[in-house]
């Protein structure tokens, strides 16, 4: 097995970036001083624990102007959009921090004469963050903030194919003055990873990857008393009622389909559209996705960027292939788009109509940007169809009717409920997935519970 790690870029195929694998006695070295650290670190008041962690965000954000276009040329997303991911690391890191105080305080249940009782949450240990390219530093940053703000040590494996993130994140850690092996960045393989789980010197394995990347890590930590979060992707449905405000739920539902090229876990892959509506929201649909500009993330003009390798956007394209030869119609022609070339990480995005359920591309994740849309009859039809899935991650009603939107949502099989928006964490909300999206729990106050353990006294002190 190779000793290092490529970086190949998406925008022209080149080696960007090129390192060398963490060698067996590195990771020990890690391994034991993320325990030594994290002995000392849960002792420190939640208050130094804030400071710090508080001047770590701070750092990454003085780094805005060079990480922007690292994050261009790593995974392919336009530089317009770049400081946005910032912005939702600064969002969530700091919900995390201001709620940690009422997160982990101490819990009393009624008294009782005689005793003094209560429940605290104590910090696992070591965690290990196994964070993905899409959201490099989004997903990283939902479990290593809280994860030290609870006192524990973190241990980062990032993607290949954002490895500098990694970099930064330790950057960011060690210009704050965190405690030295607190927070570490370790490059591994898949093999090393699986052997760090296995041999169950971690206490919690936060992972955000496909379905297969989770089952791995279900493997490894087989024999193992140790906890697990699993974000394992989604194919998230939306449902434009006959009542839903058209120009909005259009416009928000192209953006929920092709920002960041679809690459996301919470990107909408599939629509219903009430009948009566369907004509003109696919005309209007339509009409917006052929304003997209695909081309060099390095280029302002740039609002489509390529997808992260030629291998994502032809699986991309394979799925819009069967659809077609199935029936389906494609209603955007990829030469309008210069950039698309067959073969590349570019491609044109595309709308498909007159899909049905028997086609990969209502069934299985895409992950890029391509979307099905289909008339529905009813709420009902429209909740069988958005339930008929593996995944379960998160789903929009677009309605003018709360009391509707709140109604249907109790039925959908999902993580998150959405009204007239898509694609989008709110930090003080749980992020969770059913069925083959994931377990587990991070943001909001759930997400320490899931980084903590409780530990209860009873102490009788009247004899």
């Amino acid at each position: 097995m190779t000793s290092t790690i490529q970086l190949i870029s998406p925008v022209d195929g080149r080696v960007y970036a090129e390192r060398r694998y963490a060698d067996a006695a590195h990771i020990e070295q890690a391994l034991a001083a993320a325990a030594a650290a994290q002995a000392q670190w849960k002792r420190r008041p939640l208050s130094e624990r804030a400071v710090l962690c508080s001047a770590a965000v701070d750092a990454m954000l003085a780094m805005k102007a060079d990480i922007v276009p690292e994050l261009a040329w790593q995974m392919g997303r336009p530089v317009r959009f770049g400081a946005g991911e910032l912005r939702g690391f600064e969002e969530r890191a700091r919900h995390m921090i201001a709620i940690a105080p009422e997160a982990l305080a101490t819990l009393e249940p009624t008294p009782v004469a005689g005793f003094r009782r209560h429940i605290k949450r104590e910090p696992l240990g070591t965690v290990l963050v196994v964070a993905p390219w899409n959201y490099p530093y989004l997903t990283a940053v939902n479990t290593i903030i809280p994860a030290l703000m609870a006192g524990n040590s973190v241990i980062l494996k990032h993607a290949s194919q954002t490895l500098l993130v990694g970099e930064r994140f330790a950057e960011a850690m060690g210009r704050a003055s965190l405690p030295e092996g607190l927070f570490q960045n370790l490059l591994l393989n898949h093999g090393q990873t699986a052997a760090i789980i296995a041999a169950g010197r971690v206490q919690q394995v936060n992972f955000t990857g496909s379905v297969d990347g989770g089952k791995a890590m279900q493997s490894a930590a087989m024999g193992q008393f140790l906890g697990m979060g699993l974000e394992l992707g989604g194919k998230d449905p939306a449902y434009v009622r006959a009542d839903a405000n058209l120009e909005h739920a259009v416009e928000n539902l192209v953006d929920g389909s092709f920002f960041n090229s679809g690459q996301s876990c919470c990107a909408v892959e599939r629509i219903y559209v009430d009948k009566t509506l369907y004509p003109a929201f696919v005309e209007r649909f339509v009409a917006l996705t052929r304003q997209y500009v695909l081309g060099n993330p390095l280029d302002e003009a740039t609002t489509l960027g390529p997808l992260v390798t030629p291998k994502a956007a032809e699986f991309v394209r394979g799925q819009i292939a069967d659809a077609l030869s199935k029936g389906a119609r494609a209603l955007i022609d990829p030469k309008a788009f210069l950039a698309d070339a067959p073969g590349s990480a570019y491609l044109a995005p595309q709308v498909l109509v007159d899909v049905t359920h028997h086609m990969a591309v209502m069934r299985e994740e895409s992950f890029g940007p391509v979307v099905g849309i289909m008339p529905v009859a009813s709420d009902d039809e429209a909740i069988a169809l958005m339930n008929d899935s593996e995944f379960g991650l998160s789903a929009s009603i677009w309605t003018q009717d709360l009391a509707a939107a709140e109604h249907l949502g109790n039925q959908i099989d999902t993580g998150t409920i959405f009204m007239n928006r898509c694609d989008y964490l709110d930090p003080a909300l749980a992020w969770t997935g059913v069925k083959n999206s994931g377990r587990g729990v991070t943001l909001s106050r759930l997400g320490y519970e899931h980084l903590t353990r409780a530990k209860s006294f009873h102490l009788r002190h009247e004899i």
